[in-house]
This record gives C-alpha cells, structure tokens and sequence, in this order.
C-alpha cells in the first residue's frame, strides 16, 4: 500500500520536474522533463523504467535544482514531523548537545614551533575558535588559550558560514599560515594566507577562492598550488592535475607550472616533508587511481625536471626521519631482482640524500613487518623518535623506533593501557613532544604525553559521559560464506536476558580500519537505553593490512557484504537478538553497505540508516568525487563485467516494487560535494513512490559530514536513535 505521504510527494515533485525543465542543472548535463515522473506513472513502472536503466532520475542530481529542493524539503517536513514529535525526542536531543558542545571535552593540540595549537567549538563558539598555549599552560586543569582567530567574528563580519578546515603553517617560526575555510562545510574551500603575529589576514597576500586542492609552503613568499579554478586543469574526478609555484605579488593566474599529471588522475597535489634539522623536499603526489601513484621530487631549480622515487605505484608516504623517507606498502615488492621481498602492509625507508645524489634506489631498510593478524596504523616522527601503532586483532599497541646508520632500525614496545584504540594526536619534528590518546568503547578518551623516556604519562582525561556500570565488551567472530573468520565486537549490559534491540556499525571499504572507540552520545542514547552496539571488522577495511581490503574489491564486493551478513546471522543464531530488532548503520562507502543490506536481505533487519550514501551505482563515477572511487568499485563504463556486476548490487536498481522491506532512514546534505546527495534523493523519492516506509532528511548544510555545526550533529544523531527507538522493538 502506499502511504498517504506518497501522493503529496509526488505532486510536489511532478510540479517541481517542471520547473527543472526550464531551470536546467548546475552540475551535470540535463535533457527536457524526464520521460517518466512520479505525476504520471505509478511507482511500478517508475521502477521498471529505474531497472531497465531508462530512468536515471537525473533531476535529483541538481544540487541545487528548484525540482529536487522542493523534493528534499517535503521529505525532510515529514520526517522531522515524525522524529522530532516523538515525546523521546527533546530529552535525548538535550543529551546529545550536552556531549558534543561540552567545555570538559578534551582539547586536542598540534605542537608547532613549540606552542600547542587547537581548533575549539561549543555552545558558545559556533564556528570555533583557533588558539593556542604552552605546554606547562596545557599541563594544568585550566590552561591560559591565546585566541589567534575567533571564526564566529569572522562569519558574524563577512556574513558566511564558515567551517574550519584547517591550516597550513610555515616551519620553523610557523607565523606564514594558509588557513582553509569552507562556506557550509563543504570539501571546496577558500584558502587566505594569515599573519600569526599580526593576528589578521595578510593584505594583499595569499588568497585562493573556493576550490578542491592543496597547497605547500616553499618560503615565506612562495607556494606550490593546485586547483581546480580553471577547468581545464581538473580531473575526472574533480581534483587539480597541474602543480604551480606561485610568487607573491603576483596574480594566481600567472603561477609557473612545474608539473602536469593526467585528465585521467584521480588528483595531483603538492606537499613538504621535513625533519627536525630543518631539511625538507618538496613533491607532487600524483594519484594516477585512488591507490596507486607516483610521486615526484621538485627540484628547487625551476627549469629542472621532476624525478619520479623508485617507490612500487601502490605505496604511501609516511614522513621524513633521520634523512630517511619513510613508506608502507600496498602490495608486495622486490626492489632487486633476486632480492627480498616485501609483503603488502611492510614500512620501509630509503636514504633520501642518497636518492637525490644518485636517481638511483637506496638501500631499502625494513622498519616493521606485520603479522597475520597485525597491520600497521600510523608513523609519527618526532626529532628522535618515530612512534607507530600497530594494531594486533583489532587491538592497538604502541611502539617506538629508532634508527642507526649503521645498526639500521630498532622497536620497542611501550606500556600502555591494554585492549584499548590508541591514537597518535600529535608529534613534534623539532623535539621529542608527543601526545597519545587511549579509548574503548566504555572507556572515556585518556590523553597521553609521550616522555622523553617513552613511557606514557596522563595528561588529559575526557568526562564519563554514561554509566557504564554493569555493562561488557566482548570480541567474537563470525564465519563467512567463503569460510573466513570475521572479528566483530559487541557491547552490551550484563544485567539483562534474552535478545534485545542491537545496532550493528560496519565501513568495509578504501581500507579504513574500524576500531573500539568511546562515544558519548552513543552510550548516553543507545547503551544506556538498553539497546547493544555491536561493530563488525569486515573485508574491505584495513584491519589485517592491505589484503583485508583488497579482497573485497570490484566483482570481488560481494565478500564484504556476506561477511556482515554473517555477523548478523550470527547475532541472531546466539541470541543476542532477533531480525526486527537489529538495526544497521553506515555512511559513506558504509552507506553502500547498508543500502545492499536493504535490498540483499531484508529478512535480517528491523531498521536501516544510511547515510551520505552511494546508491547509484551505474551512476557514481559521474557525480562529484565519484569517479575517483572506480578502483575500489569498478568502471561502469570500461568494464563490461564489472558494470553487470555494479549492477546487480546497486541499491536503487534491485528494489523489488512488491517486496517486504524495513523502514530505511536515509541522510544526506546538500553541501555535500563529495558523495552527491542525489543517491540518497533517488533512493528515497523511489520507495516513497512505492510505499515502502522511508523516512529522508537533508541538512541543506554541513558537508560529507552532513553537519556544519555542533548543534546540528546533535540532531542527526537524536534522530537516527529516534528513529530505531521507533523501529526496533
């Protein structure tokens, strides 16, 4: 039955299609009214033309489309008529903001020149101010902040939303910073050279209008940049291929290129590695797909060429330590014919005076090589120390290297506090200053300063924000289809019997590892309510190195989806829930996941959240960033085999119109100009038409975040729980 909703929606879009007619796109080519709509044919055949692939609902993609607004905005007036009217709402909404705008948080720094640096937003500070102290400031209950920046002035005066996305400061005296700004949150962003000891921005200094890109500091009067201002130095995929060395005093446009990737790139970005001793290089990472790339040395002569590093194309950069470059690799690696071999997942290091002497490799230095069940985290130099984390079971341990010319690389493990996530904060290239953060998921954030003698001293502790009292975290594993073990965790009181209201949390893609971590609003919402967490350490993440997530890639993803479906299956076979009571959350890549958990098996589910989600997936490389995903999802338009397989596992082309599912709450944000907001919109505008029970809502600001302020996060998050209070029984 359809609901009494889908007629006044579809109304509203039939008349808004009109206008779209006449209004044309921002963004992507558009034909005339499409040849179907939700006026003049039944949800039915809306699906069958959306199946057969005649339908694309491209009048959804306009972002800022009259047609696809008035959509967005009659869904969200349900949904939030709905969420926000339940009696549960303002109570737990008042929870949520107590957590994110708390003054008790923890203030994390970067150390720069000796100063500790941090970006603080709360209740009063909307928009967050930029500040700093010192280290014996810092070490006390209430540190004396120097506020360099206040951003809400700076909104209040120029009268834009502005949402901090971080600076770019000059060593060693760090008083030249670029500052990135983003005008409601979005990844394209205005980036204004500020005087630190002036405290304002430099008049007629550096400025680049909004715009995807990056930029590196040669000297005080001197930038590498990239942008994509003009649109013939843009990628497919909407990065910058080109890299220009900009004077000062000179107009942008008159910036010398010194070097040129590809249309095809993924991106190409400039970047400074440096050491404690002041030596730094300067190269462009050119990413010829999202996990493959060269990068290139700079020389510091203009007319000289760029000289690629002997590096294997699927490597990442770790830093510069001790004249050493330091790398991890993707895939495995012979340097020398009849040489070792490096499995996927090692970090390495080569002598980079050596490479830039010679052209030549160096010889490699092994630094660590994982385990079965171990992958490597973070490298994070200081001046004598490299810290790394390395994650054992999904369990991180912390672990110092040092480095001798002669003796090579050296380990040891430090004490720290045991089944936890730690973090490295942040380390300083100029002394031996760090800061580590410790958490799980009933374990307040603790922040650590690494001594000189590397032991672990605290320095922080965040505020317990739920009572944890009687509540237990377990490790279990699940078998999947193909017979491989999947970790999961699940949290949940001890005081309790019988299956109870679950939410299961899953990414599985672009190998972002999934760890234990503590949650305020989560516990104070969810675990506190009664409801069990549980998070699930699928494939396609990074949680046993790089062949954990190779395994789920391309025609290969199904994997990744029957490993959830095996954590699900197995929550439910133990009893710890049942179906209608285990709800599924993701976004992003893990909005994918949960949309193909919509569609492949709705038997297992009582709810559904996905947000910031792909779903189209015969369209995803053609919208925003989406075509820099390709080597993690397939080309539909090169591949035959991966479009039929894209195809058979795209949420919005497998929706049965007869089918039973659950209730589906879909996110998004209009400001999102990562993962567009018309896969969420498509999605949401076909079940409605259908009847299946949706509920939308687009935050018209906020970015891939889908949350511009503090304020607006609380909400989000009252309303997913709301919602699977409503669902989950």
């Amino acid at each position: 039955m359809r609901s009494r909703w889908a007629g006044r929606i579809g109304l509203v879009a039939g008349m808004a299609i009109a206008l779209a007619g006449c209004s044309g796109r921002e963004d992507q080519g558009m034909s005339d009214t499409p040849e179907f709509t939700a006026a003049d044919r039944s949800g039915v055949a809306l699906n069958a033309a959306i199946q057969t692939e005649q339908e694309p609902l491209e009048w959804l993609e306009a972002v800022e489309g009259e047609a696809a607004l008035a959509f967005a905005r009659s869904m969200n007036e349900r949904s939030l008529a709905r969420l926000q009217g339940d009696p549960r709402y303002e109570a737990l909404f008042g929870k949520a903001l107590e957590v994110v705008e708390s003054t008790d948080r923890i203030p994390y720094v970067a150390v720069r020149g000796g100063a500790l640096w941090n970006f603080w937003r709360d209740g009063d500070n909307i928009h967050g101010l930029w500040r700093r102290t010192t280290r014996e400031s810092y070490a006390t209950d209430s540190p004396e902040w120097d506020v360099v920046l206040d951003l809400d002035a700076l909104a209040a005066e120029e009268g834009v939303n502005w949402v901090w996305a971080g600076s770019s400061c000059l060593s060693p005296d760090y008083r030249h910073c670029l500052l990135t700004l983003s005008d409601g949150g979005s990844d394209a962003a205005v980036r204004r050279e500020f005087d630190v000891a002036e405290r304002q921005f430099v008049d007629e200094g550096f400025v680049i209008p909004q715009t995807k890109g990056a930029t590196a500091w040669v000297d005080a009067d001197t930038l590498l940049v990239a942008t994509v201002l003009d649109e013939a130095e843009a990628t497919t995929s909407g990065y910058p291929f080109v890299v220009k060395r900009w004077t000062r005093g000179t107009a942008l446009e008159e910036a010398t290129p010194v070097f040129a990737g590809r249309r095809e790139d993924v991106g190409v970005w400039p970047t400074r590695l440096q050491q404690a001793d002041g030596t730094h290089y300067l190269l462009a990472v050119q990413r010829e797909s999202f996990f493959e790339g060269i990068y290139w040395l700079l020389p510091d002569e203009a007319t000289a060429e760029p000289v690629a590093l002997p590096l294997p194309r699927k490597s990442s950069l770790r830093g510069l330590f001790r004249g050493q470059l330091l790398f991890s690799l993707e895939e495995d690696w012979t340097p020398v014919a009849e040489g070792p071999t490096y499995p996927a997942g090692a970090a390495l290091s080569i002598d980079m005076a050596t490479f830039v002497a010679t052209g030549e490799l160096p010889e490699v230095r092994e630094i660590f090589v994982p385990g079965e069940r171990q992958s490597l985290g973070s490298l994070s130099a200081t001046a004598n120390t490299v810290l790394a984390v390395i994650n054992d079971n999904v369990v991180s341990q912390l672990h110092a290297f040092s480095f001798d010319a002669e003796g090579g690389w050296e380990s040891r493990r430090l004490e720290a506090p045991a089944n936890a996530s730690i973090r490295v904060v942040t380390t300083d290239d100029q002394s031996d200053l760090a800061y580590v953060v410790v958490s799980g998921f009933l374990e307040p954030e603790t922040l650590y300063r690494v001594t000189p003698g590397l032991t672990l001293e605290p320095a922080k502790a965040a505020p317990s924000w739920f009572d944890a009292e009687g509540m237990r975290v377990e490790q279990r594993e699940a078998e999947s289809a193909d017979g491989t073990r999947i970790p999961y965790f699940i949290v949940r009181r001890d005081d309790v019997e019988g299956p109870q209201p679950t939410l299961l949390y899953a990414y599985g893609g672009f190998q972002v590892s999934q760890t234990p971590s503590y949650s305020g609003v989560r516990g104070r919402l969810w675990l506190e309510q009664g409801g069990t967490y549980v998070l699930a350490n699928i494939r396609g993440g990074g949680e046993f190195g790089p062949a954990w997530h190779q395994a789920g890639l391309r025609t290969h993803r199904q994997r990744i989806f029957d490993d959830l479906i095996a954590v699900a299956e197995d929550l439910i076979a133990s009893g710890e829930t049942t179906a209608p009571q285990l709800g599924v959350v993701g976004g992003s890549n893990g909005g994918l996941l949960t949309g193909v958990m919509y569609t492949q098996r709705p038997d297992l589910w009582g709810a559904v959240i996905s947000q910031v989600p792909l779903l189209d997936m015969l369209r995803f490389h053609l919208l925003l960033a989406g075509a820099s995903w390709q080597d993690e999802y397939g080309f539909p338009d090169e591949n035959a085999e991966e479009r039929a397989f894209l195809r058979s596992i795209s949420p919005l082309h497998n929706v049965a119109s007869d089918g039973e599912y659950p209730p589906m709450f879909l996110l998004t944000s209009t400001k999102d100009d990562r993962v567009h907001p018309g896969h969420a919109r498509k999605l949401a505008h076909l079940l409605d038409e259908l009847g299946h029970e949706v509920l939308y809502y687009e935050n018209i600001e906020g970015g891939h975040s889908a949350a511009a302020n503090l304020r607006e996060a609380a909400k989000r998050a009252t309303l997913e729980y709301v919602f699977l209070m409503q669902t989950l029984k």
